[in-house]
Order: C-alpha cells, then structure tokens, then sequence
C-alpha cells in the first residue's frame, strides 16, 4: 500500500515483475499497463474511512486489470468507471459498508443468470462490502469487466438510463363515457360532431376530468361546462394552449 499526503491507501500499480497476494489475478512476472489514474478518485479513497481504503483501491485494480483502457471519473458524487464513453461500473463507500455496481443491460443479465446479483442488501450489484473478502474473486470480477468491455466493442451495450427512457409503458384503459355526458352531447349536435372529430387523446382529457369528480354535482357541472366548450370547438386545457 502507498499512503498519500491526504493520509489515505492506494494500491500500488507496478509494471515489470510483481507478486500479489495469493489469490490475486496477479502471478510473477505477469505485466500491467500504466493505469489512467484520475486524481480525484485518489482524494475519494483518502477521504473514505480507513476499511474502505483496501476496498476500494482493490476494485479500482481488478477494473484496470479487466480493461487497461478504463478512464476513471466522478459522477454523482462517486467514481465511475468509463470505456469508450460508456459506464462499466462504478463504486462508493458509506460509514459501515462499500459498493461495486456494474452498468449496463448485457453484463447485468449475465450476471442475473450466473445469480451472482445481490437480493438488495445494500447498493449496487453486490451488496454491501465490508471487507475487500466480500468480494467475488479476483479473476471472476477481472472475467467480468472484460465482458461488459466487450458488449461496448461489440456494440451491443444498453445504458440501464436509456433502457428505463426507452421502456413502452402500456396503453391507458379505456375510459367509458358517462351516460349523462353522452345524453347532453345527443341535445347538442354542434358539440356532438365536434367531440366526435377530437383525437383520442383530447377525447380522453375530458373523460377524465369527468372521472376525477368526486360528487355527482361536481361531475354534472363539469359536463355542462365541458358541453358548452366543446360547442365552441374548444380542447379540455384550452386556457393554457396559446400560453
């Protein structure tokens, strides 16, 4: 470990012939590229407590073993890890426990499918860490990052952000038409055919403003109203259109 002059741990990254501790996806004379090192993910290990020192410098090392071309950075507080402009993973430290999360629709699956995802103990995709032990094996997360690496250069990398933009919500019910509602517009043609030429969308509007009514006098008001509107040829928010 080398301590910095915020008094914090980081592992050091070597090149040539280095010797970790057993079990680690380091053997002797193994090599190691020079890891992109983003400073500020320096002062967060230094300002984390003194566990999540060994925690975190231990995942920042298995990250750059599984992709050499990671770019570090700080989101939301916390640091991510990119490649080619997309996030892999990430990890954060709170007063007991850390957290490792890895991003994206393909590696999570795979994940999902190997039941290596946590029930929800905790953020991200392992639960809590308390000790680096709590940790999935080092050649298994290194097997990992290289993976949701290779959905990125295969192209099919999904964005959990873009997966919940993209998600297709169902189709509202449909709403029935009040019988009072119906009756009203057969006395007044004029509004009937207008409601009849409506989008089902504005349609919808009015129906549901009949709906929201909690007494039968309030919804009877609202259908007069609404009547007398749509005779005009005039849309349920019709105020705020030409706000």
């Amino acid at each position: 470990m080398i301590q910095n002059a915020g008094g914090g741990v980081r592992e050091p990254f070597r090149t040539g012939r280095v010797r970790f501790r057993r079990g680690s996806v380091y053997t002797a004379g193994e090599t190691m590229a020079t890891p992109k090192l983003n400073p500020k993910v320096d002062a967060y290990i230094a300002k984390a407590q003194p566990f999540a020192q060994p925690i975190l410098a231990h995942i920042r090392k298995l990250v750059h073993k599984g992709c050499p071309e990671i770019e570090e950075t700080i989101k939301w507080s916390r640091p991510f890890f990119e490649y080619k402009g997309n996030i892999l993973c990430n990890m954060a430290a709170f007063k007991e426990h850390c957290s490792m999360g890895f991003w994206g629709q393909e590696i999570a699956g795979v994940l999902r499918a190997a039941k290596r995802v946590s029930d929800g103990d905790g953020m991200g995709t392992f639960g809590k860490i308390a000790r680096v032990e709590d940790l999935p094996g080092d050649k298994e997360l290194v097997g990992w990052v290289k993976q949701a690496a290779a959905f990125v250069d295969e192209g099919t990398y999904t964005s959990p952000i873009s997966a919940r933009r993209t998600v297709v919500k169902a189709p509202k019910p449909e709403l029935a038409m009040p019988a009072e509602f119906s009756a009203a517009l057969k006395k007044n043609k004029k509004a009937a055919a207008v409601f009849e030429g409506f989008s089902p969308s504005c349609k919808r509007e009015y129906l549901e403003w009949f709906a929201e009514a909690k007494r039968p006098e309030t919804r009877e008001k609202r259908i007069e109203q609404a009547v007398a509107w749509i005779a005009e040829g005039k849309q349920r928010n019709w105020k705020y259109q030409n706000c």
